[in-house]
C-alpha cells in the first residue's frame, strides 16, 4: 500500500525548486558528518527573490548525519557554521522554529561573526531543569520524547493538539503514515532530546550582540508567551518580540502569511541596520 504522506515528497522538492532551491550535499569534517540544505539556484520565491536561502537538514533529520556521540545544540551549530562556511556564506540571519531555534541561540553565542541577526519562534536559550519540569508538567507528558516523537496515532494526535492553536483533523491512515515517515533515527532524536536539558546551575543567558526577533504564536502552549516576555528582558534592548494572534506552537504553519510578513520586514530592517556599520 502506498504511504500517502511519502508520496508527497516528490511534489514537495518540486516546489522548493519552483521556489529557486536546490539540494546540496556538505562533506562537514571528512570523518562522516553530513548536511543536507537546500542551496539557492534562482531568484523566484518571495525570500529568494531577495536573499540567498540555505535550508538545512540539522543532524538526523532528513539525510544530515554524524559518527560522532555529541548531541548537543552546540555540536549542532558547530557543524552548521562549518558547512556553512563550506558553502561560502560568511554572514547570515538565522531563522529557527523549537529544536532549531535552540541550535541558532547556540550559532548567535559561538560565532558573531557569522550571525549577523536572528529570528526565533517557539523555543529557549537553553533547556533547564527548571523550563523543562514546568513544561511537562504543564502538558501533562512525563518526557519530551513522549510528546515529540509519539509511537502511536493516539500521540500523534495528542502532540498536534497541543501544538497548533486550530484543531487538526486527518484520517486516521494518513496519522499511521505520518508516523512511519516522520519519526526516522527515533534513538538518535531521543539523544537529542536528552542533550537539550541542562541544569539550572550551569545555565547562562548570553550576552548576545545580534539583532533578534522572538516571533511567537501567541497561543503557543508548550513555550508560552510568559516564557517568550522574560525571555526578551534577559536578552536585552536589541531584542524585539513579536507575537501572532490565533496561532500555537506551529506559528510559521497555522499564520503562514502574517509569518512571512513579519520576517521579511525584520530581514530588511537588520539588512538596512547592517548597511550602516
Amino acid at each position: 500500500m502506498v504511504n500517502l504522506v511519502e508520496a508527497q515528497k516528490p511534489l514537495l522538492h518540486f516546489l522548493i525548486k519552483w521556489a529557486g532551491l536546490r539540494q546540496h550535499t556538505v562533506d562537514v569534517d571528512g570523518a562522516g558528518t553530513v548536511l543536507t540544505f537546500w542551496v539557492p539556484k534562482d531568484k523566484v520565491g518571495a525570500l529568494a527573490k531577495h536573499y540567498d536561502v540555505y535550508i538545512p537538514d540539522l543532524l538526523f533529520f532528513g539525510g544530515s548525519t554524524t559518527p560522532s556521540a555529541d548531541r548537543s545544540p552546540a555540536f549542532q551549530a558547530e557543524c552548521l557554521a562549518a558547512a556553512l562556511g563550506k558553502l561560502g556564506v560568511d554572514e547570515c540571519t538565522v531563522v529557527g522554529f523549537s529544536y532549531g531555534g535552540m541550535v541558532a541561540f547556540k550559532m548567535a553565542e559561538s560565532r558573531p561573526d557569522l550571525v549577523r541577526s536572528l529570528v526565533v519562534s517557539g523555543s529557549v536559550v537553553a533547556m533547564t531543569d527548571s523550563i523543562s519540569d514546568t513544561t511537562l508538567e504543564r502538558i501533562g507528558v512525563r518526557s519530551s520524547a513522549e510528546l515529540l516523537l509519539p509511537e502511536s496515532v493516539k500521540g500523534l494526535k495528542a502532540l498536534l493538539s497541543i501544538a497548533a492553536h486550530r484543531r487538526l483533523w486527518f484520517p486516521e491512515r494518513l496519522h499511521r503514515d505520518f508516523l512511519e515517515v516522520m519519526f526516522a533515527n527515533r534513538k538518535q532524536r531521543e539523544e537529542l532530546l536528552e542533550g537539550l536539558v541542562v541544569s539550572n546551575k550551569d545555565a547562562t543567558v548570553p550576552v548576545l550582540p545580534q539583532k533578534i526577533l522572538l516571533l511567537w504564536g501567541h497561543n503557543d502552549n508548550i513555550f508560552n508567551l510568559e516564557l517568550a516576555k522574560a525571555m526578551k528582558e534577559q536578552l536585552g534592548e536589541k531584542t524585539m518580540l513579536e507575537s501572532i494572534d490565533k496561532a500555537g506552537h506551529l506559528v510559521h504553519l497555522e499564520r503562514p502569511c502574517v509569518y512571512n510578513q513579519h520576517l521579511m520586514e525584520f530581514l530588511a530592517y537588520a539588512t538596512a541596520e547592517a548597511s550602516k556599520e
